[in-house]
């Protein structure tokens, strides 16, 4: 078994690899075209985000058995194919999900108590209370679409504020728990105070989030979004942002990420999003913190060790 490293990775993986003596070459900093010169060597990718795991990529790694992706999500790999070439895929979504959860908890205390606006306005001896009056989460009612691992993470910890969850998932059947109650879609836009987004990115929930979306929803009501960018049309996000059908927006995620690359469109919308004060960004670091960077390796290692078993 030969294990390639792409990305960089805590070292508590890479302490599996030498205990089970498994082969690894490490190589966090290695550009595209240098791995796919030396792909076809291996029988275990560990990738993060740095490249596509594509068709083309796919076919040159002839060998390839497995690929681990340190993260929730496997939107950067071609998983059809893969599946076709008989490619077991894992990743690590119980690795960030508390991290998620408590990005979601901050963001939302923050935009309902106006701390991010209040902060920048006492910094410049402006000592406005009226304007920066907040709202209480308790009673509220909080609807989050995707009852996976950060879903639920993030309602659990909800559980003590003493406001309603609703959730919502594509998967049919699933059972309420202690922490939220299943409800269909529609429900969950007709009652919710606060709307949540943790589903993975695909082709059906690729914006999701849109113009028919925010008009199915029967109240205003604030966004969060930890997801994935893509999954919100943000020029329909910045039109019911700026007419107070969303009251505010937490977003950990960006449809385009790579700021330098922004279209002449996304930059005038990215422009308009970043001067609202009802909005709150933060660069993809939900799922990232100093834990988190921990948990998601020993996750993986757990379940490389199950498929070599």
């Amino acid at each position: 078994m030969q294990v390639l490293i792409i990305d960089d990775i805590h070292s508590s993986l890479l302490n599996f690899f030498d205990q089970k003596q498994i082969a690894y070459t490490y190589l966090p900093d290695c550009k595209k075209e240098d791995i796919l010169s030396i792909i076809e060597q291996y029988e275990g990718l560990v990738v993060r985000s740095k490249i596509k795991i594509d068709k083309n990529f796919l076919e040159k790694a002839s060998n390839l058995c497995w690929i681990a992706r340190a993260g929730s999500g496997m939107d950067n790999v071609d998983v059809a194919f893969a599946k076709e070439k008989g490619i077991i895929l894992l990743n690590a979504p119980e690795g960030n999900r508390d991290a998620v959860a408590e990005h979601c908890v901050g963001m939302l205390l923050s935009l309902m108590n106006k701390l991010h606006t209040a902060h920048q306005e006492v910094k410049q001896k402006i000592w406005n209370r009226e304007a920066n009056r907040g709202i209480e989460l308790q009673n509220k009612t909080v609807g989050i679409i995707g009852y996976g691992n950060t879903g639920k993470a993030f309602a659990r910890r909800l559980s003590s504020f003493g406001c309603k969850v609703l959730a919502y998932d594509h998967k049919e059947n699933l059972p309420s728990d202690e922490f939220a109650e299943m409800v269909s879609l529609l429900t969950l836009q007709n009652e919710a105070d606060v709307i949540s987004l943790h589903v993975s990115l695909n082709e059906k929930s690729r914006k999701m989030f849109n113009e028919n979306f925010v008009q199915n929803c029967a109240k205003n009501f604030i966004l969060l979004n930890t997801a994935r960018g893509e999954v919100v049309d943000t020029a329909v996000l910045l039109k019911y942002l700026k007419n107070g059908k969303i009251v505010a927006a937490g977003l950990d995620v960006l449809e385009n990420e790579k700021l330098h690359t922004l279209t002449q469109e996304q930059e005038q919308i990215f422009s308009e999003l970043t001067a609202l004060p009802n909005v709150l960004l933060t660069p993809h670091v939900a799922g990232w913190t100093q834990e988190s960077y921990r948990k998601i390796s020993e996750v993986l290692a757990e379940k490389i060790e199950k498929i070599l078993i």
